[in-house]
């Protein structure tokens, strides 16, 4: 995932800056490092952890505590789902 794809992730889900720190567990910082492609003038990438991340949110995950759990989806109702076997 590159800088450009971050920034369209986020923009297509319609979230802020915030918005997706608190649902990736960052700083409100880093994200503008990933949207940038850069810190401090060297070259960040955005690690495979985020990445996934990044798809679950998008596939309306909003949580996951392992195996034979139920998975919580991000939903108007706040409904859980359960895993596909």
């Amino acid at each position: 995932m590159e800088s450009g794809d971050f920034k369209k992730w986020r923009k297509t889900l319609g979230l802020s800056q915030k918005d997706a720190a608190n649902l990736l567990g960052l700083k409100r910082r880093m994200i503008q490092y990933y949207e940038k492609g850069e810190r401090d003038g060297e070259k960040v990438k955005i690690p495979r952890s985020v990445r996934l991340a990044c798809y679950a949110i998008a596939q309306g995950v909003e949580d996951y505590n392992g195996p034979n759990r139920k998975i919580h989806m991000i939903d108007k109702q706040e409904k859980a789902v359960e895993p596909a076997a």
